[in-house]
């Protein structure tokens, strides 16, 4: 794939910064049909997006629907719903001592903005940002990931249908496009992807002050307690972990099992895991494969950190990687330093409780944590730690409720968005005070001679 010239970039970003000041996009009824233009569009090139992720990484077309396309149906679908009320002048109260002044909060767009996306979810999480985008009204332009070159070469061709580039654009190429494009100055950058690359975008930005969402990663500890219910703890963990062959932000990614129940789990697992693909999961068109050669030779690197009790095979002529049970981890081996992203599930144990809060609350602030067992056990340990988000005999599912935020905290990200959160994270809220002239207190001048009346009024 062709990189985009810098003189391209230059001129977008100039082009997107005279269009924002034109005001147009701030008509919440023009908004409007920006949405429904993206979702025209999203229809027609649904198809071809499907098969391009078919091509780049082995995802079937339900999955692809489940995990990308149809999330992004419905974050439009809920904008379209809700954004006369996300956009509304909001008056709220206004203290005595601002009287006989009104307060109100309006909510702006941030103006130009930069949204990068990862490889794992190319679609869902390039689109789904840029509905927010739309909505609060902004202009955006989109970074695909060139890992992935025949998504991001469909993505391209329809942005380009719907929308005019001084509106919404995409730039194409690799990482010396990434610096190019960070050169410039935005009024959000927006961006999904690793910790480490979370901070070179922090870096470049920080001389603009630029506010930033992102959206990273992290380790995120998958706890099985004494008390679980072992058959659904392993179905849904193994559906977890094979979803997009771990290749997701909030795939669980180290087990923490109970001492007195990790042989059981284990042979729950391989017995849940045999019926989600009775035949395997290498010929399985619903099993995704490792994204290319590097992350397939990093995945291998991590067997020799453990002694495979189940799985374990793989075929690098076509990145298949098979679902693999590490026993025998240490703390410090390199496979519980860094995230995985990819269906290895290093297996810990643990006694009490205390030892799994001790674990991870040692350590960088995980983006999910998960937990199976009871649920009263599960809000004492969650009181005791932090993460992004977290689910109670679950995996993934939180991110499906538009209704609670999706972020990370410290090294897993930094603000939310979906739904109305999406629209916030692409706005400002501008604060205003309306005073009349009819009546001007003499209270607010010096001397101020009722100064004692307000300290009474401030108590």
């Amino acid at each position: 794939m062709t990189n985009t010239a810098p003189e391209r970039i230059e001129a977008l970003v100039k082009a997107q910064r005279s269009f924002n000041a034109t005001c147009i996009t701030r008509d919440v009824q023009w908004r409007k049909r920006q949405l429904k233009a993206l979702r025209a569009a999203l229809q027609k090139w649904e198809k071809p997006l499907c098969d391009a992720l078919w091509t780049d990484l082995h995802k079937s077309a339900e999955e692809a629907y489940m995990t990308e396309v149809g999330l992004v149906y419905g974050e439009i679908s809920d904008a379209l719903k809700h954004l006369d009320r996300w956009a509304r002048r909001r008056r709220v109260t206004t203290p005595l001592t601002c009287l006989p002044s009104s307060s109100y909060i309006i909510r702006e767009p941030l103006g130009c903005t930069l949204i990068v996306s990862p490889w794992n979810y190319p679609v869902q999480l390039l689109l789904s940002p840029l509905v927010g985008a739309i909505a609060a009204g902004c202009t955006a332009i989109l970074k695909p990931s060139p890992y992935v070159p025949n998504v991001s070469a469909a993505i391209e061709s329809m942005i380009g249908e719907a929308f005019s580039p001084e509106y919404v654009a995409v730039v194409q190429g690799n990482r010396d496009v990434n610096a190019e494009l960070l050169r410039h100055r935005y009024d959000l950058v927006f961006f999904t992807g690793s910790p480490a690359l979370g901070k070179v975008v922090m870096q470049a930005q920080a001389r603009y002050l630029t506010p930033l969402v992102l959206e990273l990663g992290g380790k995120s500890p998958c706890i099985v307690d004494k008390d679980a219910d072992l058959a659904v703890a392993a179905r849904r963990i193994a559906w977890g972990k094979c979803l997009n062959s771990g290749q997701t932000c909030i795939a669980p990614d180290y087990l923490f099992l109970h001492e007195s129940i990790k042989d059981a789990f284990v042979e729950a697992f391989r017995k849940e895991l045999a019926g989600l693909y009775p035949d395997g999961t290498q010929d399985s068109r619903f099993f995704v494969h490792v994204v290319h050669d590097r992350a397939f030779q990093r995945l291998q690197g991590y067997l020799k950190d453990g002694t495979v009790i189940a799985g374990g095979h793989s075929d690098p002529a076509t990145r298949w990687f098979e679902p693999t049970l590490l026993d025998g981890v240490s703390p410090d081996a390199p496979v519980m330093q860094e995230e995985i992203f990819g269906p290895i599930f290093p297996i810990m144990t643990f006694r009490e409780r205390d030892e799994v809060v001790r674990f991870v609350s040692g350590r960088e602030k995980p983006l999910a944590f998960y937990y199976f067992g009871k649920c009263s056990d599960a809000w004492d340990i969650l009181g005791r730690t932090t993460s992004g988000g977290a689910c109670i005999n679950d995996v993934i599912m939180h991110v499906a409720n538009s209704n609670v935020p999706f972020g990370g905290v410290g090294n897993s990200g930094m603000g939310s968005y979906h739904s109305e959160r999406s629209f916030l994270a692409f706005s400002h809220e501008r604060s205003v005070l309306r005073t009349p002239t009819v009546l001007d207190p003499k209270f607010r001048y010096m001397p101020y001679r009722l100064i004692n009346l307000v300290r009474k009024l401030l108590k």
